[in-house]
């Protein structure tokens, strides 16, 4: 009788060795740095970059600030920009126009005196009358508390409304970058974020050559990647050299809480407000970016998890900002506020936390929450805010609830800025 033939018994030393973790890694990033690049390719053809929609007749009359029959007037009279005519007469009007005929209008009405009401047209600061550059930082160290929704929708509405701003993506992780159609990996050589601009070495560039305009009208952008984290590395080698007195590369330029601030003087003049979407931890450049501030939003979830995690971040930006005042530096904000994000109006123990929050800090706490909505969520599907995608896409009570508390937010704020300038 035959035997059987003897079996093989593999064992473990006789399996293929499993890849090393950074190559698996590094294949995982590849991979998906080229299907986002295939998925801009979809959403934004021809040339893979994106655009903003234009506005009908009656948004762009509400941005203004006039009715939609007197901006027919206007076009009928053959005053300011034209409007592109789409289907069935409608009229629609790109920021640019938009920007324009604020513009005229303004114009207008200085000519007859109404500096009140040129304003109202065209709100941008008045350097001469001491109205100084707004740098509002959103921060939080926990993430998922809408950080850079708030940032986003707070630039685009302030440039929606007239104003000349800048956004700066501090974060590595570059959010915001990509919210405006940057992909950090392929559109972003070396020395393209702001640490190219506050580096201490002889790399070291002007923020202008850094700052990208945007399809954004008056809305430009210093875009963040990875190479932000260089800061947090380089910064203590830095301050060793400098204090030892050795040379080291180092620039005799100010210490890491001021660089910031320094830079953005270069830019002064261009500019009434910047936005800056914090990191979220509290390192050289979140430090730097709090002592450049003349503002600052924190936003929270109203979650008790989220409330005790703020909790510790106020405790850890009260000591670090008291040893950066004792260094020289000069930390006066205009206003400190608290915006509740992601807030469900009929969620019970989100309204108790959010009373609560309104007991200990008063007024410190907006007024409007940003409410939760499908349709922020939807458009961010597309790489796309709640500003840049138009009506049509969602159900009207969705996107108006949506757009109304954002908008009450942001005009929230915009109020603020201007009670600092005084008007």
């Amino acid at each position: 009788m035959a035997q059987p033939a003897p079996t093989t018994r593999t064992g473990p030393k006789d399996e293929a060795p499993a890849p090393s973790a950074d190559l698996t890694i590094a294949a995982d990033a590849t991979a998906l740095s080229e299907q986002l690049k295939a998925m801009r390719e979809r959403l934004f053809p021809p040339t893979s970059t994106k655009t903003l929609r234009p506005f009908s007749s009656g948004e762009a009359a509400k941005l203004i600030g006039v009715s939609d029959g007197y901006l027919r007037q206007l076009s009928l009279a053959g005053e300011g920009p034209q409007p592109e005519t789409g289907v069935g007469g409608r009229r629609f009007y790109s920021l640019a126009d938009i920007n324009a005929l604020r513009v005229h209008l303004s114009d207008q009405a200085m000519a007859k005196g109404h500096v009140a009401k040129a304003r109202g047209y065209l709100p941008r600061r008045d350097a001469d009358a001491g109205e100084r550059l707004q740098v509002i930082s959103v921060t939080n160290f926990k993430g998922g508390s809408g950080k850079t929704t708030s940032a986003v929708h707070l630039a685009q509405y302030l440039a929606l409304t007239g104003h000349r701003v800048l956004a700066i993506d501090l974060d590595p992780q570059a959010s915001l970058s990509a919210l405006f159609g940057y992909q950090p990996e392929l559109d972003l050589t070396g020395n393209d974020t702001l640490y190219g601009a506050i580096r201490y070495d002889a790399e070291q560039r002007p923020l202008s050559d850094v700052i990208r305009q945007t399809y954004f009208p008056g809305l430009d952008l210093v875009p963040g990647n990875i190479e932000l984290q260089e800061f947090e590395h380089v910064t203590p080698q830095a301050l060793a050299d400098r204090q030892s007195g050795r040379e080291g590369g180092v620039d005799s330029g100010p210490l890491f809480f001021a660089r910031i601030q320094a830079v953005l003087g270069t830019v002064e003049a261009d500019y009434d407000v910047v936005v800056i979407d914090c990191p979220p931890q509290l390192g050289y450049l979140t430090l730097s970016a709090l002592c450049a501030s003349t503002s600052v939003i924190v936003t929270v979830h109203p979650q008790m998890l989220d409330i005790a995690s703020m909790n510790q971040f106020l405790f850890m930006t009260a000591d670090l900002l008291s040893v950066v005042r004792d260094a020289g530096g000069t930390l006066n904000f205009d206003f400190l506020r608290y915006l509740v994000t992601r807030f469900e109006p009929n969620d019970g123990p989100q309204a108790q936390i959010v009373g609560f929050m309104r007991s200990l800090f008063g007024e410190r706490v907006l007024t409007a929450p940003m409410v939760k909505s499908t349709a922020v969520s939807d458009a961010g599907l597309t790489k796309q805010t709640l500003y840049e995608v138009g009506r049509e896409n969602f159900t009207r009570a969705t996107y108006d609830r949506a757009v109304e508390s954002m908008n009450a937010v942001n005009s929230e704020i915009e109020a603020l800025v201007h009670a600092v300038w005084n008007r």
